[in-house]
């Protein structure tokens, strides 16, 4: 029977993009429309008659620069991951990330303001700057951890989804016992998945792929994640077998079922499951020898 974690994942990979840029569209829609009406509604109690499209403009463009501002924050948090392990050397860091953030966020939303006005008739003149910026990054310190917590937690949910593998640790010796051979390349890997553990060959891996902080392992048409850097991993494989053909790419040289040749000569492998990777033209001779491809 199907794991129906699995066959939803299946089904939901090939419209993640469209599902996290829909959903920050939607969270910034919906930050606009309700700080829209609430600040009208503030600023009418003291001046009856107050213009609707001032508020509708700042909360606008401030959430317009607040979007460009999102891959930046996941930029960096690949950069600076947060983790147990790293809290400690990484918050710092972060702290330094969101004034960043802040000063970017401001002069994009003001630079935004200055021909929205324009094209509304008025005169935009931007407030005292210090107090501005003080203002605004007691806000934006905030924007910018709960942008990072959101991103931390929709990773964490995938990676309880999708499983999350790790090389087996060596048996413990004990007193007596000859010691035992250094084994470089893991044999098999742990793989964790909604509290279930199970063992993965490293002979069935078909191909792997550099995601952020993460190795991708494709294995008998699942995906797992492992925390390691694909050059660090593939040191640990047999090289015989697994060889890097792209830069974030390597398969499994017994699961290529054909290579097919493209402009310039970079390649498509096409696996035996059916899935392609791509191949560039620095790691073809991995492949192919020192021929190379036609064309």
């Amino acid at each position: 029977m199907p794991d129906p974690s699995t066959a939803w994942l299946d089904r939901f990979r090939p419209h993640q993009r469209q599902f996290e840029i829909g959903f920050w569209v939607a969270m910034l829609l919906m930050q606009v429309v309700f700080n829209s009406i609430v600040t009208w509604l503030d600023l009418s109690r003291e001046n009856r008659g107050y213009a609707f499209w001032k508020p509708v403009v700042w909360e606008i463009t401030s959430n317009l620069a607040v979007g460009m501002l999102i891959p930046l924050i996941a930029f960096f948090e690949r950069r600076f991951p947060l983790r147990m392990s790293t809290l400690p050397r990484h918050i710092l860091a972060h702290v330094g990330g969101s004034v960043l953030f802040c000063l970017l966020h401001v002069g994009v939303m003001h630079a935004l303001r200055y021909p929205a006005y324009t094209l509304a008739g008025d005169r935009y003149s931007m407030p005292s700057v210090p107090m501005m910026l003080v203002y605004e990054y007691l806000k934006d310190i905030r924007s910018y951890f709960a942008i990072l917590v959101t991103i931390l937690g929709y990773r964490f949910v995938l990676l309880r989804l999708q499983g999350e593998a790790r090389v087996l640790d060596s048996p413990e010796e004990k007193p007596g016992d000859p010691p035992a051979a250094p084994s470089a390349r893991p044999e098999r890997f742990l793989v964790r998945k909604l509290r279930k553990e199970f063992l993965v060959a490293a002979g069935d891996i078909e191909c792997l792929q550099a995601q952020g902080n993460y190795l991708g392992l494709h294995v008998n048409g699942h995906d797992y994640l492992l925390r390691s850097t694909l050059t660090d991993f593939l040191a640990q494989l047999d090289p015989a077998k697994f060889v890097r053909v792209h830069r974030s790419h390597a398969v499994n040289l017994d699961r290529v079922a054909e290579i097919e040749p493209l402009d310039g000569g970079d390649a498509k492998l096409k696996m035996k499951d059916g899935s392609e990777v791509p191949c560039s033209r620095r790691y073809r001779d991995a492949l192919v020898g020192p021929t190379p491809f036609p064309g």
